[in-house]
């Protein structure tokens, strides 16, 4: 559900770009104020490289012509809290944009709030907490993560809707555009769901604290392991990125079968002013486009997919991991400030 900068007005692109802005910088000071703690940051880092090779990986809707995958927000609240998932799910989309020009750069603001945001900051403390707030089972969770998917991609996907709507693009009427994107990805958000509650179920298995720390917004113990869960996930990480993205369905996801029917093509045209610009950058930025290599052609290569999952991986970890050791550290330095303050 990744938008291209052709769906959005340049007002409609900016205004989205403070928004997704404001609630990372808030989400960034109450993770220092609150949540974050060196058991966490390894964790931060693996699931956004996770999150990153698994929205490599469409599915098929079966008797649509359609594909879709998994947005990660929610997947990422249950591992980490809230505001720690925006965090890392915006290092997924920002590595996205500008290295594999995955969505436009003008639109990514918009990718932001659609995918992270509305999922993170709304959808996890209003359904997923308080769904297993009485208690951590595996039903629980299998509910949580279910419902929580699909409201989330449901509030994204009309979230696309108005978004257009409000740059004025005609091709994309409201009342037939928002009837194709509701369904379609109501389909998806259940698979989101069930690969959620998966992978959720399964690290409660090994270590039910993370959840736990996650759900509470506290930091995770200092006795707790964590490293088996950690090398765990990032060997899956590898062969999702690695093998699995090989049988990634070719069929348009869920927002360009969308447009497809109801504007005829898959990709509107946008041109000058700041439209060339974004194009220039993410050019000039883009080492593998579309997961591949630049030479692949539009075939592509199984070889150029697995280096576009690994090296997309890696850059989403380092991403995400930088950006929680640099605010770990910023709380470190504000606790001895306020130490040496009160002695």
């Amino acid at each position: 559900m990744h938008m291209a900068d052709a769906l959005l007005s340049p007002a409609v692109g900016g205004a989205m770009y403070a928004a997704s802005g404001a609630a990372i910088a808030y989400s960034a000071i109450k993770v220092k104020k609150d949540e974050l703690s060196e058991k966490k940051l390894p964790i931060m880092a693996v699931t956004g490289a996770f999150v990153f090779a698994a929205q490599m990986i469409n599915f098929t809707i079966p008797g649509t012509g359609s594909s879709g995958h998994i947005g990660g927000g929610i997947l990422l609240c249950a591992m980490l809290g809230g505001f720690p998932a925006l965090l890392s799910l915006a290092a997924v989309l920002i590595i996205q944009c500008l290295f594999f020009a995955d969505g436009g750069l003008l639109a990514l603001g918009c990718n932001i709030f659609n995918i992270g945001v509305l999922p993170c900051l709304l959808v996890y403390p209003l359904i997923f907490k308080p769904i297993v707030r009485k208690g951590l089972t595996y039903k629980r969770i299998t509910i949580a993560s279910i419902v929580s998917a699909v409201v989330g991609l449901q509030l994204g996907a009309f979230g696309v809707v108005l978004q257009t709507l409000a740059s004025g693009i005609t091709q994309l009427p409201f009342g037939t555009f928002a009837a194709l994107m509701q369904p379609i990805h109501l389909a998806i958000g259940l698979v989101e769901g069930v690969i959620t509650a998966a992978v959720v179920c399964f690290v409660y298995k090994m270590r039910p604290e993370i959840l736990e720390s996650a759900i509470a917004g506290t930091t995770i113990k200092s006795g707790v392991p964590v490293k088996k869960v950690v090398a765990v996930l990032a060997v899956v990480t590898v062969l999702v990125g690695g093998l699995l993205s090989w049988f990634a369905s070719a069929n348009p996801d869920g927002l360009e079968w969308s447009i497809e029917k109801t504007a005829g093509t898959t990709e509107l045209e946008s041109s000058g002013g700041i439209f060339d610009s974004a194009a220039a950058v993410q050019e000039a930025t883009a080492i593998l486009p579309d997961y591949n290599f630049p030479s692949a052609g539009e075939e592509g290569s199984a070889a150029g997919t697995s280096v576009a999952g690994i090296v997309g991986g890696a850059m989403t970890f380092a991403l995400a991991g930088a950006t929680g050791l640099l605010i770990s550290a910023a709380k470190k330095k504000k606790n001895r400030v306020e130490s040496k303050a009160a002695s």
